[in-house]
């Protein structure tokens, strides 16, 4: 049987006051293009999950988070063709600035009873329930 490398990846479901969460579109050219995530991104070699997701936020949507607001939440793991996935998923209600795409990619604020209408990587998938069971 062959190993899998295992990719680190840290993923944030922002929660709006209106109990939307942000999703943002893959952009052309990078693998899954046009599949919708929850920002985030690759943990860096002896990063923390908080750290990679205050950097990540503030480099793709221009954000500022503070660490005490992000709260895990569950976690996917899933195996692709060439890798196997864990991603911690954490959820943060308050953060300074606007969203704003900064890497070309789309955003999209969603209620939760909406996000199984975006497609999605199937390791984000399984998160959706927790979610909803968390939102609505």
């Amino acid at each position: 049987m062959t190993e899998l490398k295992l990719t680190l990846v840290v993923a944030c479901a922002l929660v709006d006051a209106d109990k939307r969460v942000l999703l943002a579109q893959r952009p052309p050219g990078k693998s899954l293009a046009g599949l919708w995530e929850f920002p985030g991104g690759k943990m860096e070699p002896g990063e923390r999950p908080e750290t990679t997701l205050i950097r990540e936020l503030q480099e793709e949507i221009g954000i500022t988070v503070a660490e005490p607001c992000l709260a895990p939440l569950t976690f996917a793991s899933h195996t692709y063709e060439s890798f196997h996935l864990l991603m911690p998923l954490y959820i943060c209600r308050r953060w300074e600035g606007q969203a704003i795409a900064r890497e070309g990619q789309t955003l999209a604020w969603v209620r939760p009873q909406k996000l199984r209408d975006y497609p999605m990587p199937a390791a984000d998938i399984p998160l959706i329930p927790h979610l909803m069971d968390l939102l609505m």
